[in-house]
C-alpha cells in the first residue's frame, strides 16, 4: 500500500506549501493521505513541539512566539507531476506502483539565536533554510525503503544531509500507522554551522569547536485517522540519537532529541479528474478568469469584510491583477475553487514596484432568487499562502512601530462579494461574467507560526474585479 506525501525566497514559498520535518530535522514525520487521486487539494494545520539541542533553549519556536508550541499551516496538493506536502514540496520525476522518484525541497527548522539565552553572547545567529535534492522510494509488501539526499541551497550550512529510512504501513480500518526507523548522515559543512564555534566566538567556558560528520538512528511512529471521507487527524512521534560528534560541541546539552506533531486535514477534491463532481451538474472542467484592481486599506481584515473599506493611513499604495482559478468540486450549497493570483503591488513611490504570488482554496456560495432560483449573487471566503518579492511598504511600516519582524512569505485570506452581470446586460457575453469587490489579505497569523517568521500582523488591500467562468 502506498502513504501519498502531501506539500524564504520563491523557493522558500514554495516549501511551505503539513508538517514534515519537525525541530532540528527530526523525524520521517508525514501529513497521511492515503491513495489520493492526482489533482487532490487539501488545507488543514498542525501543532509541532520539541527538544532543542542547545544548552538552556526550551522554546523550538524561536524568541518572537514565548509559546511552547508552533503553528504549522497546511497548504497541501497532489498532482501528477508537482506535489506539496507542507515544510517539503517538489515534482514527481517517476510514478510506478513499485518506485517513486522525486525532485524534492524541504525547509529546514534547525536554528540558534545568539539572544536565546546569555551563554550564546557574541554567538553568530545560525538560520533556518531550505534543501534541495533527491528522493527515491521502494514500495513492496513487506514496507517501504527510502533514502533522500538534500544539500543546502539559501547558502546557510553549504552542507549536504543522506537519510535511509524503512517504514512500514498499516491499515486497519480508518486507522493508518506507520512505524519507520531512519539511518542519517551529515556533512560536516552543516554540522560545523549548527554546532561548531568559531575563534571568533570562542571564550574560555564556550571553546572553539569544529565537528565532523554525523552518522546517527532515529525513530518513530507517524498515525492517522480518517474521521469522513475529507477529514484526516494525524499524529507523529519521533526520538533521534545525538551523535557524538554534534554532542561534545559546547553548543550543546541533550543527548536525545525527540519531536511531535499533531494536526488536520481537509481535503476539498480534485481539480484534475472531473469524476470528484456531481455527474448531473454540467460544470465539467469549469475555469475562471479575474482581473482586479485597488488600494491599500486600513483593515483589519474582519473589519473591512464587514463593510470598513477606508484607505490606509500609513501608506498609500495601489494594485493590479490576474486571478485563475479551477473548480474543485461542486457542491449542493458550496463550490471549491482551486486559484493561483498574480498581482503587481504598485508603491506609489515609496519603493520600486514587485510582484505579488497567492495561491489558495476559494470557498463560493450562491445567493438566488426564492421565486425563480435565478443567481442573484455570491460570496466566497479564500485561504492560503501569499509570497511577496518586496514586503509590502505598508508592513514595513507597521510592523517598524510594533519593533517587529516582516516576512515575503505569509498567510493569505481573501474575501470576495460580487453579482451576475446577466442582470444588468442581456449581451449573452457577459452571460457568465459577474462584478464585485475583492478583500486582500496577507497575515502572520498572531505570530503563531515559525514559518511564517512569527509575524503579528499584515496588510490589507480592496479591489474591485470583473470575474467570468468558462
Amino acid at each position: 500500500m502506498r502513504i501519498g506525501l502531501i506539500g524564504q525566497g520563491a523557493l522558500l514559498g514554495l516549501c511551505c506549501l503539513a508538517a514534515s520535518n519537525s525541530y532540528a530535522s527530526l523525524p520521517d514525520t508525514r501529513t497521511p493521505i492515503n491513495d489520493v487521486p492526482e489533482g487532490t487539494v487539501g488545507l488543514g494545520a498542525a501543532l509541532r513541539r520539541g527538544t532543542s539541542p542547545y544548552v538552556g533553549v526550551d522554546n523550538i519556536s524561536g524568541l518572537l512566539n514565548d509559546n511552547k508550541t508552533d503553528l504549522i499551516p497546511l497548504y497541501l496538493y497532489e498532482g501528477k507531476w508537482l506535489f506539496a506536502h507542507g515544510t517539503s514540496a517538489g515534482a514527481h520525476l517517476l510514478k510506478q506502483e513499485w518506485l517513486s522518484v522525486d525532485l524534492l525541497a524541504k525547509y529546514r527548522f534547525n536554528r540558534l539565536e545568539s539572544d536565546a539565552a546569555p551563554y550564546f553572547n557574541g554567538v553568530r545567529d545560525r538560520d533556518q533554510t531550505v534543501d534541495v535534492g533527491l528522493s527515491a522510494t521502494v514500495f513492496t509488501d513487506w514496507g517501504s525503503l527510502s533514502t533522500t539526499w538534500v544539500n543546502d541551497v539559501l547558502g546557510a550550512h553549504n552542507g549536504h544531509e543522506w537519510d535511509f529510512t524503512y517504514s512500514y504501513d498499516w491499515t486497519p480500518g480508518r486507522w493508518s500507522v506507520s512505524p519507520f526507523i531512519s539511518y542519517v548522515y551529515q556533512h560536516s559543512d552543516l554540522t560545523d554551522y549548527y554546532y561548531g564555534v568559531d575563534p571568533s566566538e570562542a571564550l574560555p567556558e564556550r571553546p572553539f569547536y569544529q565537528p565532523d560528520s554525523a552518522v546517527f538512528w532515529r525513530a518513530g511512529i507517524n498515525t492517522s485517522y480518517r474521521a469522513t471521507p475529507h477529514l484526516l487527524l494525524f499524529s507523529n512521534i519521533a526520538s533521534q540519537h545525538v551523535d557524538s560528534e554534534i554532542f561534545n560541541s559546547p553548543l550543546v546539552d541533550e543527548s536525545q532529541l525527540t519531536s511531535a506533531t499533531f494536526g488536520f486535514a481537509y481535503l476539498f477534491g480534485n481539480a484534475l479528474d472531473d469524476s470528484t463532481k456531481r455527474p448531473d451538474s454540467g460544470r465539467f472542467g469549469e475555469w475562471s478568469w479575474r482581473l482586479n484592481a485597488g488600494y491599500q486599506a486600513e483593515g483589519p481584515f474582519t473589519r473591512t469584510l464587514t463593510g470598513t473599506l477606508k484607505r490606509s493611513e500609513d501608506v498609500h499604495a495601489y494594485m493590479t491583477g490576474l486571478t485563475l482559478g479551477k473548480l474543485i468540486s461542486d457542491g449542493e450549497y458550496i463550490d471549491y475553487w482551486g486559484r493561483v493570483s498574480l498581482n503587481r503591488r504598485l508603491e506609489n513611490g515609496n519603493q520600486s514596484d514587485f510582484g505579488e504570488y497567492n495561491a489558495y482554496v476559494m470557498a463560493m456560495t450562491t445567493g438566488r432568487s426564492p421565486w425563480t432560483s435565478e443567481e442573484w449573487l455570491r460570496f466566497g471566503i479564500g485561504f492560503g499562502f501569499s509570497y511577496a518579492s518586496e514586503v509590502p511598504y505598508v508592513e514595513q511600516v507597521k510592523q517598524a512601530k510594533r519593533e517587529q519582524n516582516t516576512s515575503h512569505f505569509l498567510n493569505y485570506l481573501e474575501g470576495q462579494f460580487d453579482v451576475p452581470l446577466r442582470l444588468m446586460f442581456e449581451n449573452k457575453a457577459v452571460r457568465n461574467c459577474y462584478v464585485g469587490i475583492s478583500l486582500l489579505h496577507r497575515s502572520g497569523i498572531f505570530a503563531k507560526s515559525d514559518i511564517l517568521s512569527n509575524v503579528s500582523g499584515g496588510s490589507d488591500m480592496v479591489s474591485g474585479h470583473i470575474e467570468c467562468k468558462r
